[in-house]
């Protein structure tokens, strides 16, 4: 893909359209980034871009968007807004920020997408590579921009990739030398009208490319990945909690054992898992999969699960004060991932729920709620909802801060109960994003002991 000279338009300014931006010229192109948010909220980035010297606009999509020879488009803008509709229109071929930089990557990539659990898997998989003195980027979703990355990967490298939906919306030609799809349940059901169906054909879309030298690692419990079409002419994996599988990774009596063709090429004990959750066990089973189809050793295999601390945002213990712990799980953006959460912990728990609504049913953690809470502190946007739903079967509480919900479960927690932030929702109601929404919460933790 030669940009020598041309003209290349880049919607959305945030981390993945300037760092695109940034390839841009880099590959001897002419950037132009816009961006319609007001100029105020992502000044930082429009700095960035202004000392790099990258033209750029705030506040409008311009006549001067169409004046290029290719769009790239960021996550955050969807495929229905206005501007990019007039770009099909007037025939300008669009690329994802994901589809752009993977054109320049020489390295492996394994690309992980799902409902729940794609960061702790991408991070899970990094670290286990570079453990086992491979050397991995954790790209995409997480940390680093792909393209920020991108040419600095070399050829016997890998690129462990976070893959949201969202970048997989322009998937022209993506294909993964390993992809997984670890779930799907309802998420984001504003972006694609309330269909489960545009929702789940989005994240399908990661295996549309593949080749019969690359892999594809799936859920086999997962009902509603069950129920669509998954051609691909890469070689499938499966991983199950639940049931024997002949190609992949299941549990067998206190073991996780990896198979290819019925035959048990690698073991390891449940306890080798050093995160909590039944879920977090599905997730190291993707990452046994690929670390097998790569061909890492199993005894370093086995050492990065051991070795693994977690990630931040992601039922991140913060403290305990009083013996009470405090678990920051801000990165709960959906009522699937607060499910698993409430299955992850036998305390009683006060739960923290609410912000920016997707379209949620809280119908699914309707039970683990009246089972395991012992009160909700609703906060956000959506803090009605939260109380009008839940205050019949436990207590709610609407609050109007982070710091009053942290206060109020200080003086009303005993010995033995747990806090745990898990929302549920988006964060922008009150917050920049989730992980601003868990730094909010983890230093209002921190100053109950000033």
């Amino acid at each position: 893909m030669n940009l020598q000279n041309k003209k290349i338009t880049i919607l959305g300014a945030e981390r993945s359209g300037r760092s695109a931006a940034m390839l841009v010229k880099k590959l001897g192109g002419f950037p132009f980034v816009s961006d319609f948010a007001d100029e105020k909220k992502i000044e930082k980035s429009l700095t960035i871009l202004k000392e790099a010297g990258i033209q750029y606009e705030a506040g409008q999509h311009s006549e001067k968007v169409f004046d290029c020879d290719l769009i790239i488009i960021s996550p955050g803008v969807p495929s229905v807004s206005k501007v990019v509709l007039q770009a099909k229109e007037k025939k300008i071929p669009i690329l994802g920020e994901l589809e752009f930089a993977s054109r320049f990557c020489r390295g492996k990539i394994i690309a992980i997408t799902g409902t729940n659990g794609k960061t702790t898997t991408t991070s899970l998989m990094d670290h286990v590579i570079n453990v086992s003195g491979r050397k991995s980027y954790a790209a995409g979703n997480i940390g680093a921009a792909f393209s920020e990355i991108v040419l600095d990967v070399k050829e016997e490298e890998f690129v462990s990739l976070e893959v949201s939906s969202f970048q997989l919306d322009f998937n022209e030609n993506f294909n993964a030398f390993i992809s997984m799809i670890l779930n799907i349940t309802p998420d984001h059901m504003n972006r694609y009208d309330h269909s489960l169906d545009k929702y789940a054909q989005a994240k399908l879309s990661i295996i549309k490319h593949q080749t019969s030298e690359q892999f594809f690692i799936k859920n086999a419990d997962d009902k509603i990945l069950s129920q669509y079409s998954q051609e691909t002419n890469a070689q499938v994996k499966e991983f199950s909690l639940t049931h024997e599988v002949k190609n992949g990774a299941c549990v067998s009596g206190d073991k996780i054992i990896y198979n290819e063709n019925g035959k048990t090429l690698f073991t390891c004990n449940l306890n080798d898992i050093s995160l909590p959750g039944e879920h977090n066990r599905a997730n190291a089973m993707a990452v046994i999969i690929a670390a097998n189809c790569i061909g890492l050793p199993q005894e370093k295999i086995i050492e990065g699960l051991r070795s693994f601390q977690g990630v931040e945002h992601r039922l991140e213990f913060v403290k305990e004060i009083n013996g009470v712990k405090y678990i920051n799980d801000s990165k709960a953006t959906n009522v699937d991932s607060v499910w698993y959460a409430l299955r992850s912990f036998d305390e009683p728990l006060f739960l923290i729920l609410g912000g920016q609504d997707k379209g949620n049913d809280y119908e699914q953690i309707k039970e683990l709620v009246e089972k395991k809470v012992k009160k909700i502190y609703a906060i956000g946007s959506s803090a009605e909802t939260v109380f009008k739903y839940f205050h019949a079967i436990v207590k709610v509480e609407i609050k109007d801060s982070m710091e009053a919900c942290v206060k109020a479960a200080n003086q009303e927690t005993r010995e033995g109960d747990l806090v745990l932030l898990s929302p549920a929702c988006a964060s922008f109601d009150m917050f920049e994003n989730y992980e601003h929404r868990g730094r909010v919460f983890k230093r209002a933790v921190e100053d109950l002991q000033k």
